[in-house]
């Protein structure tokens, strides 16, 4: 049975019959639900009231339209689940006096609180789903129907967003009382949101303060569970209690992240993994994160399985240091610093169909089956990476157009120099104006991005941005030119093969491969960061590891090669007789 689109019990359909009487306002009729179940303005306005009784005569059977689902970032947390978590809380000693769900969907936290706690005076919950407004309403009456002795606290379902909801109020009535702050934020970003042209979104800011190129490049994308998470905790972070938020994990790694400037007055974090595709049927990495209020700013989070409490590890900050476990050995801990070498990431030109292309029988083809011809001077070739699962790489399965040779160039030159590139390119200028990235923005026509010197370095050190793995390919040049990589790729370049090597050999041994370990997350987006990566102390690794080790695998590499880096010049990698050195220091 269904009313104001929502479901209900038989008795819940039996005490509405039986209380929702004509004789009786609705302001009357409030006051007598609240007596019931607690929960303060049951009906909000007389038009709630009217068509709830009219939907009593006729009961309607709905549903809540998948998108709108997916635009409020929507995965309900099961009975089940919420009871365990309130369990555990109650177990580990939270005993609050004020509950607050800010993004409360059908209630089922709420329902766990009043199952398991006991004293509560108060309990707010907020939800933007009207349905779920109702739903909520309706099976917390369900609930004191059927629990008629069970304490009432004063109960208030608000139809908001949270971003618009004022939690000043309710602050200032906590005062030294316990507050728990519960629930299931939404899993999704702003960017996805902004897709759908959702609602359910904050005022539009760069609310971590990115900078420049990493804000335009999608570092100011953010997780909606984080920005609700970070402004409750700012909010109420000096008063006393809990917090237990289902989040991504990737919103606990950040937490703690910012921690070391965010300086939040939470300890005991915790981040208890939980296995969303038996939970919520979707494959996200997820946790139930913990913390208690009010307490002197910790920086180190304890790992642990939810269901069985075993702990995995700890990460966080050590000696300035951000590990993702921070059992570290000295060994490992004495890498961790600052690449001398900048690492870079790929081209990047949002226009796959029209730049991404193959030769076939001394003429070219592009993704959407055009075949033609183009002069060999602006085509290289390209490597993504699914291609750097090799040891080394000299040649690739596809290849790209280079129009610029940093960013920002002049193309004019296209059109004068080499008139069949361009004339391609003109043909598919609208693929080139439809690019979203705002990076373009202004640019010359056929711009690309992720350009520079850097770029045509005919050696090349490369890493996957994209797979969980700790492998570098060595990138030879192909046909007396450059291979490049795109945007997926993180590289470092030389001018000469035997510093690539060196590189290569120091990047690919088993204590770079604990180091990386140590430091990267396995559930993030990307687990390779041009981040990461700038951390590797080469010139400390270079003395931690064997020089027997480093002339043994340059000897396979020189056979195999047909060379000779007899490793020499080894030394000079490091000095400031090698101009790429002096280039790259900070």
């Amino acid at each position: 049975m269904r009313i104001l689109d929502a479901d209900i019990s038989c008795q819940v359909f039996d005490y509405l019959t039986d209380n929702l009487s004509d004789k009786l306002s609705f302001q009357e009729t409030n006051a007598n639900i609240q007596k019931t179940c607690g929960i303060v303005r049951f009906f909000d306005t007389d038009r709630d009231f009217l068509q709830c009784k009219k939907d009593l005569q006729k009961i309607e059977i709905n549903s809540v339209a998948e998108s709108d689902k997916i635009a409020y970032g929507d995965f309900q947390t099961n009975k089940v689940l919420t009871n365990q978590i309130v369990k555990k809380l109650l177990k580990d000693g939270c005993l609050p006096a004020y509950i607050i769900e800010p993004t409360c969907g059908k209630g089922n936290f709420i329902l766990a609180s009043l199952s398991h706690f006991r004293h509560i005076k108060s309990i707010v919950g907020i939800e933007i789903n009207k349905s779920y407004i109702w739903q909520t309403k309706f099976n917390i009456l369900d609930f004191f129907l059927s629990n008629a002795d069970t304490e009432k606290p004063d109960i208030t379902i608000i139809h908001s967003s949270i971003f618009d909801f004022d939690f000043c109020k309710i602050k200032k009535q906590i005062g030294d009382d316990n507050l728990l702050i519960i629930g299931n934020p939404p899993w999704v970003t702003n960017a996805k949101l902004g897709e759908l042209n959702s609602g359910n979104l904050p005022v539009k800011s760069n609310f971590k303060k990115q900078s420049g190129i990493d804000a335009i490049t999608g570092k100011g994308n953010f997780d909606i569970a984080e920005y609700i998470t970070l402004m409750l905790l700012k909010l109420f972070g000096d008063c006393n209690g809990n917090m237990s938020f289902l989040v991504k994990n990737t919103v606990i790694k950040n937490l703690v992240f910012d921690q070391k400037t965010a300086h939040l007055p939470i300890s005991n974090i915790e981040k208890q993994s939980i296995d969303s595709k038996v939970e919520f049927g979707v494959s996200v990495d997820a946790a139930l994160l913990l913390c208690q209020l009010n307490s002197k700013p910790e920086l180190v989070c304890v790992e642990s399985d939810f269901y069985t409490s075993e702990i995995k590890h700890q990460f966080g900050w050590v000696q300035n240091k951000f590990l993702s476990n921070i059992n570290n050995d000295n060994e490992i801990n004495s890498i961790d610093g600052r690449s001398y070498f900048e690492w870079r990431q790929g081209v990047k030109h949002d226009c796959t169909n029209v730049m991404e292309l193959e030769r076939i029988d001394g003429h070219f083809r592009n993704k959407l089956g055009e075949e033609f011809q183009l002069e060999e001077e602006l085509v290289y070739d390209i490597l993504k990476s699914s291609d750097l699962k090799k040891e080394i790489a000299g040649n690739a399965r596809k290849c790209t157009i280079i129009t610029q040779k940093s960013v920002g160039q002049n193309t004019a030159y296209i059109n004068q120099q080499y008139p069949l590139t361009y004339n391609y390119l003109q043909n598919h200028i609208d693929c080139f104006h439809s690019r979203k990235s705002s990076i373009y923005r202004g640019k010359p026509d056929f711009s690309i991005f992720g350009i520079g010197d850097y770029s045509f370095k005919p050696y090349k050190v490369a890493i996957s941005g994209l797979y969980k793995t700790f492998h570098f390919t060595l990138v030879l040049p192909h046909n007396d030119k450059p291979i490049m990589l795109d945007d997926t790729c993180y590289f470092i370049g030389f001018d000469k093969l035997e510093f690539a090597v060196y590189a290569w050999i120091l990047l690919n041994h088993k204590v770079t491969t604990r180091f990386l370990q140590s430091i990267s997350f396995p559930d993030a987006k990307r687990m390779i960061t041009k981040e990461v990566l700038m951390r590797i102390d080469m010139q400390q690794l270079s003395k931690i590891i064997p020089f027997s080790y480093i002339e043994n695998q340059s000897v396979q590499i020189d056979k195999l090669l047909n060379v000779n880096t007899d490793c020499q010049s080894f030394e000079s990698l490091f000095t400031k007789k090698n101009p790429q050195y002096q280039l790259s220091m900070f």
